[in-house]
């Protein structure tokens, strides 16, 4: 009986070994099993590109930082500083002789860029004449009672008020040339210059040559582009959202940006259109900018910053294989890492997961890297 029942449990025994073995995998299955799980980590392959390609590419390259992705869009105004923009008016009447500059040249600070003939330069030449033969004459009667008061002849008062009165003349001569020297007088007396006081681009020049103009007619407008800056209307309520320092940028057009700061923002409300003036700086200086220009900018309002809150642009969140993926630069390339995403907010998205701060990112133009990571995929499936 004992040896029955220990016959059936060997057998029973050796059945269980046959199956296991029998439903083991394979090798050929392992293998599509890691087919499989390569498959899988195709979407978060990496696109092998040097640093000359992603330039030749024109992709754009961000770190990512935690902060609020709050942006407010308004619509902005390119206007020069107060030093950075120069009105040149006539200052004297007369007529226009010569013109040296026109619209768009550069001018340099002091330049003389047209000239004025004026019955002032010759005036003020004159006062120059009449003052410089005043201290030669009195130069010459110190110089006399000077040798008169060596010689015991004279009093030394008399030589004291020689002395004065060729003082007085003196500076009188000073103030003349002074003059003459700012008004820019020729040497022949009979025109001023017109000089710009800054250094920068002729953007209006209403001058005529030949013509005549009188004393407080524009001749020129000249605007130094360093000195541009971007003025914001601001509604009352947004107007409270926004604090000097609070970051900006600034789209140009054609799919170009530059950032800037919020300088000052004035502390009352126009009265026509109820709202305030935000005054922005350049962070850089963009050469193709004109007074006058209409832009948008967006502001982030420091004051309602999430510290815990990472986003990036909306260039940067790509769709795989149905999954939304952002390009993270790697040793060798970019990595498809899959996100999930939040809210979005005049060109910036919020990712919940999949980033840390640090990492740096395709940004403009990722794009390419999904298609190049889409070429990759078709090449290993043939």
């Amino acid at each position: 009986m004992k040896r029955s029942y220990l016959l059936a449990s060997i057998g029973l025994l050796f059945l269980a070994v046959i199956a296991i073995w029998a439903f083991w995998p394979t090798a050929s299955e392992e293998h599509g099993e890691e087919e499989h799980g390569e498959e899988t980590r195709t979407l978060e392959g990496i696109v092998q590109i040097d640093q000359r390609q992603i330039e030749a590419s024109s992709i754009g390259i961000e770190t990512v930082r935690t902060g609020s992705v709050t942006e407010l869009v308004f619509p902005a105004t390119v206007a020069a500083a107060p030093n950075a923009s120069a009105r040149i008016d006539a200052r004297a009447s007369g007529v226009v002789r010569s013109v040296n500059k026109t619209l768009g040249d550069y001018v340099r600070q002091g330049e003389a860029i047209a000239r004025i003939e004026s019955a002032d330069a010759a005036g003020l030449a004159s006062q120059v004449a009449t003052a410089r033969a005043r201290v030669n004459e009195l130069s010459a009667l110190y110089d006399r009672e000077r040798r008169l008061f060596e010689a015991n002849v004279t009093a030394r008062q008399d030589l004291e008020a020689a002395q004065a009165n060729l003082r007085v003349a003196q500076a009188e001569l000073s103030r003349a040339q002074a003059a003459a020297a700012a008004a820019g007088v020729s040497g022949d007396g009979r025109s001023l210059a017109v000089t710009s006081p800054i250094a920068g681009q002729v953007t209006s020049a209403p001058i005529v040559l030949g013509a005549y103009v009188s004393a407080g007619d524009e001749l020129f407008q000249v605007v130094n582009a360093s000195g541009l800056q971007v003025q914001v209307a601001l509604p009352a309520n947004d107007a409270a959202r926004i604090r000097p320092g609070d970051e900006t940028t600034l789209e140009l057009g054609r799919g170009r940006e530059i950032g800037g700061r919020v300088r000052s923002i004035t502390p009352a409300l126009d009265p026509e259109n109820r709202s305030a003036t935000a005054v922005i700086s350049l962070a850089r200086g963009a050469p193709d900018l004109r007074p006058g220009a209409f832009l948008q900018a967006r502001i982030r309002p420091s004051g309602e910053a999430d510290d815990a809150t990472i986003s990036v642009p909306d260039d940067a969140v790509q769709t795989v294989e149905g999954r939304e993926v952002v390009f993270v630069r790697m040793a060798s390339g970019f990595q498809a890492m899959p996100v999930t995403t939040g809210a979005s907010s005049a060109g910036r998205i919020e990712i919940r997961s999949g980033l840390r701060e640090g990492q740096q990112i395709a940004t403009r133009n990722a794009f390419l890297l999904k298609a190049e990571l889409g070429k990759e995929e078709a090449e290993h499936g043939h």
